[in-house]
């Protein structure tokens, strides 16, 4: 299959072209992989070639399902494929293999997909940037000079360059928004609960859910039906869906509420393109006939932040303890990043009561918020405070850090913290042609809305067409 006509399909398409028979599993896995020779030196996403792991799924035929034969990556953060390690973009685990399947990639192969790499992460997810002194900077395909975001950036990189129409990602902070968002594709955080962590328990006091980044809104949600399902003793789930998230893109959402900001939540303001984005968003969903009204988001975010530091840092501290236990040795200050050190110390001394204060600020930010909900369906934000910034930006004075850490993504942290399901979608282009996202929050557990509103705006302004210059 030539890639041109690859690249005119999302997964869905690709996975009916296999189901009738026009193009076989193993001609998409070849066209993909001849796709990752050709661009990833170029952006560094794919970090871990299972290309001979996808071959031999093809030639025992994919299982059939909804996506049978499509080609996918995972994130090498979070999901386990029995056989592989999953790094989490760190040198302490780079060796460590699997011993089974995370339910997340077992739905994946009973959708049929066909999995044949990993993708590139910041150590442990920490940065909304993907520059990992393990794994290499990985770039941005719109403009290799800036980075993809992160921590899902390696994900969101694949799917812009073309190497894949949807890949695995992660959120805890805004990780599947984030570089959705920097790279002009669509990307859904699901509620609390909607996909199970299994084995695990939870991530980050579970502000972190599982999900993709995808080219279009139906393979995104046709990936959310694949995996939403809970596994025996998961500490919290919601229910099945009434109607599958497939089915819920092309109807009608009706008169929706809308209350929209143009402010930058935990930073001082957006970058005036992304304000213009936001006015400009608000202007289309009036023109789509929603009523659309400015708001301020209630809530005391400082003492969520402080709190969710706090909860990172001692998940962080947990994580590495645990292997050093494992290992008959403490981890060494030389054996992570700067920041990783940093977050593990301030873990470290996190104490007991500190932490369950700190869930009960995080729960009441939650509760003030769902007050907002009360009134409006939808809230309609800037994902990022700024469009995709350079490589290096972020980290290049240290002093600086937090400011230009939040500087760039002021406005996502507080929906993994609500527990909403938030989406973002690529409406607007900045003058220099990058991408920026709107952000659409909806109320717990309603991604059906929010899949119906996405599917609208698709139809009213199309990207899918939009290829990165790669």
């Amino acid at each position: 299959m030539k890639f041109e006509d690859y690249r005119k399909h999302d997964a869905v398409g690709l996975a009916g072209l296999v189901a009738k028979g026009e193009v076989s599993a193993s001609e998409l896995l070849e066209t993909a992989v001849t796709r990752m020779a050709e661009v990833n030196p170029a952006v560094n996403a794919v970090t871990m070639d299972l290309t001979e792991w996808g071959r031999a799924e093809v030639k025992r035929d994919p299982t059939p399902g909804p996506l049978s034969g499509v080609p996918f990556l995972l994130k090498d953060l979070g999901a386990q494929l029995a056989g592989s390690a999953t790094s989490s973009g760190s040198a302490v685990f780079k060796d460590q293999l699997a011993t089974a399947d995370s339910a997340i990639v077992t739905s994946y192969k009973q959708a049929g997909l066909v999995i044949f790499g990993k993708t590139n992460t910041p150590e442990f997810g920490l940065m909304p940037v993907t520059e990992p002194a393990l794994l290499g900077p990985c770039r941005n395909p719109w403009d290799v000079s800036r980075t993809p975001g992160g921590s899902s950036g390696g994900a969101a990189s694949a799917v812009a360059a073309g190497i894949v129409p949807a890949a695995h990602a992660s959120d805890g902070g805004g990780s599947i928004r984030t570089p959705a968002s920097a790279c002009g594709l669509f990307g859904m955080k699901p509620s609390r609960g909607r996909v199970s962590f299994a084995p695990m328990g939870e991530g980050w006091g579970g502000a972190s859910i599982q999900h993709a980044v995808t080219r279009s809104v139906r393979d995104s949600a046709v990936l959310l039906d694949a995996v939403c399902r809970p596994q025996p003793g998961d500490p919290y789930f919601l229910s099945a869906p009434e109607r599958p998230f497939a089915g819920e893109v092309g109807r009608e959402p009706g008169k929706l509420a809308i209350g929209f900001t143009t402010a930058a939540l935990a930073s001082d303001a957006l970058d005036p393109e992304c304000k213009a984005a936001v006015l400009d968003a608000a202007r289309l969903c009036e023109g789509l006939g929603h009523v659309v009204e400015e708001v301020t988001v209630p809530g005391d975010l400082a003492a969520m932040q402080q709190a969710a530091g706090d909860v990172i840092g001692a998940s962080i501290a947990a994580t590495l303890e645990a292997e050093g236990d494992r290992r008959g040795r403490p981890i060494a200050e030389d054996e992570v990043e700067l920041l990783t050190w940093a977050m593990y110390q301030r873990g470290k001394g996190v104490a007991g009561s500190t932490y369950v204060r700190g869930l009960a600020a995080i729960h009441a930010y939650g509760r003030a918020v769902a007050g907002l909900f009360e009134r409006y369906d939808v809230l309609l934000l800037s994902t990022l405070g700024s469009p995709a910034i350079p490589i290096g930006w972020l980290t290049q004075e240290l002093r600086q850090y937090t400011p230009r850490l939040f500087a760039f993504m002021p406005n996502t942290q507080a929906f993994n913290n609500t527990g909403q399901p938030a989406m973002t979608v690529p409406l607007a282009w900045s003058a220099a042609g990058l991408p920026i996202g709107i952000q659409f929050v909806g109320r717990m557990g309603e991604e059906a809305g929010l899949f119906r509103l996405a599917g609208q705006l698709e139809q009213a302004r199309p990207w899918f067409d939009r290829v990165a210059p790669l």
